[in-house]
């Protein structure tokens, strides 16, 4: 089984490749834009003052960004799970290729958080993949970083966030945000990985997504295999982004139920449900969503 098919995405891969004017706003490291299976890919820099493009290649800022690109928008027939080729990818990196990381996962400053996602709405994202651990800043910070995420949620944009690899319960400014999805990961059988946060805003509003062994692109020439709630959130925005490919019309509050309310278990859980795309795909059928 591949990590399509553990969230029913190869269905809805294999019916489309996505729309240009479905725009995602990916909220990472820079992306190696010079990769031969990102080639062609509708890949924009939407902010001169942070360069799109990695300047170190070996970095772990290039790297991550690299990979989580390359989930979304790689060449199909790649190494990637190259889940929307065609739709457009707005690159804003937010992650340094010098300063100290938090592991696998980037960190940043809610105010460059904030900052980041404000300007990937503006450029028309319809969709947002933050993929960022938070470093400890003051309450200012984090009113800014909740006034981004009031207005992506105003101008119709879902924000998708990885829940974090602490393996704690609990959950940061960013998943408790009610526009937020946050996304658990899990391994190909559906099952939690033990190093994936969870909570009661990630079980009531989340999803799970394959974290482990995903293969993407690489920045040294070779594929890289990595693994965690940064490797399932882009599945979760990739499926957003086809649905509303296959979906123009819909509202961000359709694709949001479509999404996330199948198989939403009754009782009180941390643990989210498994993506399940083509069940989404179905009930946006059934809606007449088109």
């Amino acid at each position: 089984m591949t990590p399509l098919d553990t969230v029913a995405l190869s269905p809805l891969t294999g019916r489309t490749r996505g729309r240009p004017e479905v725009i995602i706003g990916l909220i990472d490291g820079p992306v190696a834009l010079d990769h031969p299976d990102l080639s062609g890919s509708f890949v924009r820099q939407i902010s001169p003052s942070a360069g799109a493009a990695c300047s170190r290649l070996d970095s772990l800022a290039c790297s991550h960004g690299t990979f989580v690109a390359g989930i979304l928008c790689a060449r199909r027939g790649s190494e990637a799970p190259a889940i929307c080729p065609d739709c457009t990818l707005h690159i804003r990196p937010i992650f340094s290729e010098t300063n100290p990381t938090n592991g696998d996962m980037p960190s940043a400053t809610p105010d460059e958080l904030a900052q980041a996602i404000n300007e990937c709405v503006d450029s028309g994202a319809r969709v947002l993949n933050l993929s960022a651990a938070l470093t400890s800043t003051p309450p200012r910070g984090d009113t800014k970083l909740e006034q981004a995420l009031d207005y992506a949620a105003s101008r119709g944009v879902i924000p998708v966030a990885a829940a974090g690899n602490q393996g704690t319960v609990g959950g940061s400014i960013i998943i408790r945000h009610s526009a937020v999805i946050p996304v658990a990961a899990c391994d190909l059988q559906g099952k939690p990985l033990n190093e994936s946060n969870l909570g009661s805003s990630i079980g009531r509003r989340g999803l799970m997504a394959p974290g482990m062994g995903v293969t993407s692109l690489g920045t040294n020439g070779k594929p890289r295999t990595l693994g965690g709630t940064s490797a399932a959130a882009p599945f979760v925005t990739g499926a957003i982004a086809l649905l509303w490919s296959e979906f123009p019309r819909a509202s961000a509050a359709e694709i949001k139920l479509a999404v996330t309310r199948l198989r939403r278990p009754s009782r009180h859980t941390v643990v989210p449900p498994l993506l399940d795309a083509w069940g989404a795909y179905e009930a946006l059928s059934q809606r007449g969503s088109t």
